[in-house]
């Protein structure tokens, strides 16, 4: 294997390693679950796609021929990650929509708070706020 494929493996490694690492972070860190969701579905799609190319370079060069497990690796986790982080987000929507976040950071009627300005309410809640009772 030459030097210059080792040096674009290692850099995609260290690349792939970096998304991943922001990824993770970002889950850890931001407030509620809508942010929480977007970091790793980008940062770490970046990253284990860098892991994954890294991988299909070695694999081509040290074989000789090209790797097609790996680059049906990278289309699965393509194709897989918008559509799972979709899903996520329309289950958290939803639990905003009716009052039940319970994830900590969540902002919803469930805890007593008031959703911020903008978030959507359902029609059931916004009639009982336009009553003016307020949930128990």
């Amino acid at each position: 294997m030459s030097l210059w494929v080792e040096i674009l493996v290692s850099l995609l490694l260290l690349v792939g390693g970096f998304f991943a690492l922001v990824g993770s972070i970002g889950l850890a860190r931001l407030p509620d679950s809508f942010t929480r969701m977007h970091a790793p579905t980008k940062a770490t799609t970046l990253g284990v796609g860098s892991v994954v190319v890294a991988l299909l370079v070695h694999g081509s060069a040290t074989a000789g021929r090209p790797q097609l497990g790996e680059l049906a690796i990278s289309l699965f986790l393509f194709i897989t990650a918008p559509v799972v982080a979709h899903v996520l987000s329309k289950a958290a929507f939803r639990a905003l929509r009716t009052g039940s976040a319970a994830a900590p950071g969540d902002v919803g009627l469930a805890d007593g708070k008031e959703p911020p300005p903008g978030a959507a309410v359902g029609a059931a809640e916004a009639a009982t706020r336009a009553a003016g009772s307020t949930r128990p």
